[in-house]
């Protein structure tokens, strides 16, 4: 299926679930500093599902078999700079629409269309005004626009075939500049050095980064976006890294890797525990599970390895019901992945959770983003993790109710374990899943002997 067959059929899917006109904005170029000084542009997913490029100040508009494209073309000052632009014809048959209006007819087309609202509240502001309504932020829509996103997600749940093309192909790109990093981190001397091999590499493919790069050796600071420190012998590098391609479909994998290419005794004993958890969630995966009990899965795997070390005490049962686990696993094992890293989370939890359905309050639970039943085609990552992290495990409200159930003596011997996550991007299939990032191996031993040639 060709591109130009995919949105079509993506349109039809969306016509058969909402009735009204639509309009899709692409967004808009960002400037920061001056106006020539611009950052990358990256179309709103919902636009490039319908639309299948990133086309900057760009409106789709859709009703039945009307299908029109609202963009001002370059202008030949803008050509000077920018290169020349393909004409209006092979833009018209590349999106698939019947004509290109410019964007000064917009207003005969507003009547009862909606929308979703863009991310970026000046943006958001400009886009209200050409719709003249009010827009609400994407989290908290209503009325047609709630409608709307509901049709959506009930379509971008399950993925295409192109969809799955698209996210096979920043897979591959990922994993193999994952494996560039791992090379990279036996003789580096700084994080930097390892994020800037990942990273280089995926520019060479001719992809973006799906999401600012963790590659720390702060591994329990879950989202650690900088990478300034040295590299030195016992620490473990934590790198959390994926490709999105030019459609902007995404990868997310993470690895956990010792610098020195060996891990100790007590690094390899809670990497073991993390991956049982991440191998078991894998092999459970099937149409109509539950995604909560995968995470219960995964966290009933975790508390069972932390007791057999000694790093917990007392009765399993115990221990469940305490949630004990969420003091070292404080996050949801995984996510959906598509357009986004975090497919449709600018809709809130509309998309991560099934209608009826709302985040628990306790600790832990509250972070899962993905509470609905797996359905075939639907990807999603596997992410266990192991962190000790020292606002959590300082803090007296830590400390008190679980002094009897942490040995903490015993957690000391395991310093050298700062964060340990696991990530794998997972299709589900007719009657199971498909490790689409199987390539980029897990094992201790393997990680060892592809650091040691």
């Amino acid at each position: 299926m060709g591109l130009g067959m995919a949105i079509l059929a993506r349109r039809q899917g969306l016509m058969e679930r909402f009735a009204f006109p639509v309009m899709f904005f692409s967004g808009d170029r960002l400037s920061r500093n001056f106006r020539a000084n611009r950052y990358p542009f990256r179309a709103s997913s919902h636009f490039l599902y319908f639309a299948g490029i990133s086309l900057a100040g760009a409106v789709l508009y859709l009703e039945g078999d009307r299908q029109i494209l609202f963009f001002d073309l370059p202008t030949a000052d803008e050509a000077l700079w920018h290169g020349e632009f393909m004409r209006r014809d092979q833009l018209q048959s590349l999106l698939a629409v019947a004509k290109i209006l410019p964007k000064s007819d917009l207003a005969q087309y507003i009547s009862g269309a909606s929308t979703i609202p863009l991310t970026d509240p000046f943006q958001r502001l400009e886009q209200s005004q050409i719709l003249e309504r009010e827009l609400t932020t994407p989290n908290q829509l209503t009325g047609g626009d709630r409608q709307l996103a509901e049709a959506i997600i009930d379509l971008r749940l399950s993925h295409d075939e192109m969809a799955l093309l698209e996210i096979r192909r920043a897979i591959a790109v990922s994993v193999q500049a994952h494996k560039r990093g791992m090379s990279t981190a036996v003789t580096a001397n700084t994080e930097a050095q390892v994020r800037g091999a990942i990273e280089g590499y995926l520019i060479s493919q001719q992809m973006n980064c799906a999401y600012n790069s963790i590659v720390s050796v702060a591994g329990e600071v879950l989202h650690h976006e900088s990478s300034p420190n040295p590299l030195h012998l016992g620490d473990l590098l934590l790198v959390d890294a994926g490709a999105e391609t030019m459609n902007g479909w995404a990868a997310d994998l993470t690895r956990t890797y010792p610098v020195s290419g060996k891990f100790s005794a007590t690094q390899r004993d809670i990497y073991n525990v993390i991956l049982n958890a991440h191998d078991q969630a894998i092999a459970a995966i099937k149409p109509g599970l539950e995604f909560h009990e995968l995470h219960s899965l995964a966290a009933k795997l975790i508390t069972q390895g932390l007791l057999d070390l000694g790093i917990l005490k007392g009765h399993l049962d115990d221990l469940l019901s305490e949630n004990i686990v969420s003091t070292f696993f404080p996050h949801g094992l995984g996510h959906l992945l598509g357009l986004d890293v975090h497919d449709m989370e600018d809709l809130g939890d509309l998309a991560g959770y099934a209608s009826g359905r709302q985040r628990s309050k306790k600790f832990g639970q509250c972070f899962l983003r993905l509470d609905r039943p797996l359905q075939e085609n639907m990807v999603v990552t596997i992410e266990p993790g192991f962190y000790q992290v020292p606002a959590i495990l300082g803090d007296r409200h830590t400390r008190e109710p679980f002094k009897s159930m942490i040995n903490w003596d015993k957690l000391k011997k395991f310093h050298d374990v700062r964060g340990i996550r696991i990530e794998d991007d997972i299709l589900v299939t007719t009657n199971n899943a498909q490790n689409l990032s199987h390539a980029l191996f897990t094992k201790t031993d393997d990680i060892e002997n592809f650091m040691n040639p």
